[in-house]
């Protein structure tokens, strides 16, 4: 079977979804009698947006859980370094800071930047492999293209349409760091990545934002269809005895308007409300898409009419279905995160380092009470 790691954006509560990763490692280690196991020995495939592309490029890499859990704990200051008071019109956050931090996370041994056609993703280990050789490893990136305005999943399958040597605009020769900096550019916290796709400085240029404003910052589907849709390339095999996908989120609040009745409702509460719930409700629909195709075996509720669909239900038939699916995400109840807030003295937000200790013990706790090994050797439940 293959596997599919999926990782959802929200800034610095990517602390939360760690936790879920270090129990889902912990399982595999035990399962398999190597105390050194990291999840990259396991997973076929890893897809990431905005925070959720930093951990799952990590994870490609060869990282530990541990490993990636010290890095968002030593340097989340270092991430979300506030800018200048002269330069906050453009963005909260310095991008200097955050892209020299990522330029020394993913680079070559000889310090040169690392691709995302870098040979760290092939069992080799080499960059000048043959053309025939596969990633061992495949990675999957999203983020958005400002300039055309389209959804930009892009990952380091050589096949690909967009990935060939023979194409004049080879993503597979972006740096590494470049496409996680383009990938958690948040509107207004950090300012867009220019990056320059191919050879032409003038027409080769395009400006990205961040992924979780694409329909995919929960990319749990878009990697099943890359995995499996022939115009990716990819060309895995469906079916839950053959794809398992595990989506793993940041966790989440619900949205709500505070004010009892619509008539007191003004222009900030509806500015403040919209995006949040839009992006709360492209990922469940992404989410529910996935159970929909996929068998679902774990997932909270979806809402209170057609429940979590564990177990089978939906128009799919049992030999019909695409993969197995697991989604791990916590919805905080409006009470927690009062509580939250009142602790930290900061709006739950994605920039809320204060949270960091919050999330760990909130990630631990959902993780002791959710993540099952029988999810991953149904056989052995």
């Amino acid at each position: 079977m293959k596997r599919i790691l999926s990782l959802d954006g929200g800034g610095i509560r990517g602390v939360f979804s760690l936790q879920i990763l270090k129990r889902i490692e912990e399982i595999f280690r035990q399962e398999h009698g190597k105390p050194e196991l990291v999840l990259r020995d396991v997973f076929d495939f890893f897809a990431g947006t905005s925070t959720g592309a930093i951990i799952a490029t990590f994870l490609a890499w060869g990282k530990s859980v541990a490993e990636i859990e010290s890095v968002y704990v030593d340097h989340g200051k270092e991430m979300f370094d506030r800018a200048q008071w002269y330069a906050r019109l453009k963005a909260k956050y310095n991008p200097e800071t955050i892209t020299n931090f990522l330029q020394k996370q993913f680079c070559e041994e000889d310090g040169r930047p690392a691709t995302l056609g870098t040979g760290k993703f092939y069992a080799s280990g080499r960059n000048n492999r043959s053309e025939d050789e596969l990633p061992k490893t495949y990675l999957l990136v999203v983020m958005r293209n400002a300039s055309t305005g389209s959804a930009w999943p892009v990952n380091n399958n050589p096949k690909a349409k967009y990935n060939l040597r023979t194409h004049p605009q080879c993503n597979l020769d972006i740096p590494l760091w470049q496409l996680l900096r383009a990938s958690t550019a948040a509107p207004t916290f950090f300012p867009p990545e220019s990056i320059t796709l191919g050879q032409d400085q003038d027409r080769g240029t395009s400006i990205f934002v961040d992924g979780g404003i694409t329909p995919y910052n929960n990319p749990a589907l878009i990697a099943a269809l890359m995995a499996t849709l022939p115009r990716y390339h990819m060309n895995w095999e469906s079916g839950p005895d053959k794809i398992q996908l595990v989506s793993v989120g940041t966790s989440q609040a619900r949205t709500r308007l505070e004010k009892e009745e619509a008539e007191r409702v003004n222009l900030l509460d509806q500015l403040t409300h919209v995006v949040p719930a839009l992006l709360h409700s492209v990922g469940m629909g992404q989410d529910l898409l996935c159970r929909v195709l996929g068998d679902c075996v774990h997932g909270e509720e979806i809402d209170s009419e057609i429940g979590d669909l564990v177990g089978g239900f939906g128009p799919l038939a049992a030999h019909e279905k695409k993969f197995t699916y697991v989604r791990y995400n916590q919805t905080f109840t409006a009470k927690e995160v009062t509580e939250a807030e009142r602790a930290t003295k900061m709006p739950f937000a994605l920039d809320n380092l204060q949270l960091i200790p919050h999330m760990q013990e909130a990630g631990r706790a959902y993780a002791k009470n959710h993540v099952r090994r029988g999810h991953f050797f149904p056989e052995k439940a």
